[in-house]
């Protein structure tokens, strides 16, 4: 069985329709990008975990395509776990989507291709 890349396992992951992030075994730290060792240490003892998907907005920005797209929001979350990803913040209008804002993340699909989707969690409102 050929080794893959952890770019490629997380990519697959996302195929599947699981958000995985990796958590080095020996001190419970996760790490994103997807990486072959920790960046500070360089330790190997990674594993890959369910992520809970619970993050919280850092950073937005509405995109506003010159075709006749309704405009969407990318923007960058700080998740529960520690690592910052990025991804498109849907169920609310991009005006809704606001630093601060708590949001759930779910395996979706943008133009056929895996990717992290956002949505506001119960209960919460901009």
């Amino acid at each position: 069985m050929p080794d893959l890349t952890p770019e490629r396992s997380w990519l697959e992951a996302l195929e599947q329709g699981r958000f995985l992030l990796q958590r080095r075994a020996s001190t419970g730290a996760f790490i994103f990008p997807p990486r072959v060792a920790e960046p500070r240490t360089g330790a190997t003892d990674l594993q890959w975990v369910e992520a809970s998907g619970a993050g919280v907005v850092y950073s937005v920005t509405v995109i506003a395509p010159r075709t006749p797209a309704e405009p969407y929001t990318v923007a960058l979350i700080d998740l529960a776990e520690g690592p910052r990803v990025m991804g498109r913040v849907e169920g609310v209008t991009p005006e809704d989507v606001c630093i601060g804002l708590a949001v759930q993340a779910r395996v979706g699909r943008i133009d056929g291709v895996p990717a992290l989707l956002f949505t506001p969690r119960e209960g919460e409102h901009a």
